[in-house]
């Protein structure tokens, strides 16, 4: 306080000034740097977010049957047309073209985990070989309950192998799509609210080109 001037009412208002000046301006600085942390912030909860939903749309594709046909078969369009089947109408054709769209997903946004098990089952699909996605399911199902703080699935609960969704029939296919559009939406919106209000919806995957 020595160096403040009280020896006038100039001299008063001037050093009051000045300190409601120096305030201003660390008021200022202190907003501006809360707002770039926010900004900052709000931009990681997107893209966690955002990968958080894609890996959990890849784990409905690889892990959403429980029975049938858990293989994936490798076949491709060209090798279905080479046998003479009809590949318009082949379902093992369109898991094959989901399961490839996830494991690229997969590829992007998993983990180190999570790649080297989808760059395996990329290799075995592209060289031909039926593959199985259960162990590629049980840890995309570890690291999305553990991102949503929910803890691991409890030991006494029996999971059985998980494979492939299956995918509609070309027949049904432009009913339940537009089926999804119509009231598919509050299917999306509830699975949001876990914790990070997630809109844990189910990210169409079907690729109808070859």
């Amino acid at each position: 306080m020595r160096y403040l001037d009280f020896s006038s009412w100039q001299a008063l208002a001037t050093t009051f000034l000045g300190l409601a000046v120096f305030t201003l301006i660390g008021v200022g600085i202190r907003v501006l740097m809360m707002q770039t942390i926010q900004q900052r912030r709000e931009r990681m909860n997107r893209q966690i977010n955002e990968r958080l939903r894609t890996l959990i749309a890849a784990y409905r594709t690889l892990g959403g049957s429980f029975t049938g046909e858990l293989t994936v078969d490798p076949k491709h369009l060209r090798d279905l047309r080479a046998a003479g089947l009809d590949a318009g109408s082949d379902r093992a054709r369109r898991i094959r073209d989901a399961v490839e769209a996830a494991l690229a997903d997969i590829l992007l946004l998993g983990t180190e985990e999570h790649c080297r098990l989808a760059g395996q089952a990329a290799s075995d699909l592209a060289a031909g070989r039926p593959i199985h996605t259960a162990d590629l399911v049980i840890s995309l199902r570890a690291f999305i309950r553990e991102a949503l703080d929910l803890g691991p699935v409890p030991d006494g609960v029996a999971i059985p192998l998980q494979g492939p969704t299956r995918t509609q029939g070309s027949g049904s296919r432009g009913k339940g799509e537009g089926g999804g559009r119509g009231g598919g939406g509050g299917g999306m919106d509830g699975g949001g609210g876990l914790g990070t209000g997630l809109a844990l919806g189910h990210r169409d995957t079907h690729d109808p080109a070859a």
